[in-house]
């Protein structure tokens, strides 16, 4: 029998984010209440926002920069 090992995502914290953006903490909560960035509730009520998503926000938004 194949065994099933489930693909745990990676989260960042909020100052995570910010620190990779150089922007507040208060912006990433701005952001995420604008609908800009996604989030997950964790059971303590924080946002954890997914690590795939944020790298691609940062990639994208390099990319125009350079244009």
């Amino acid at each position: 029998m194949p065994k099933y090992t489930p693909q745990i995502e990676p989260l960042l914290t909020p100052a995570e984010v910010a620190s990779m953006f150089r922007v507040d903490v208060k912006t990433v909560t701005r952001w995420a209440q604008a609908g800009k960035l996604s989030y997950v509730m964790t059971l303590g009520g924080h946002r954890r926002f997914r690590e795939a998503e944020v790298l691609a926000l940062l990639t994208e938004g390099t990319q125009r920069r350079t244009l």
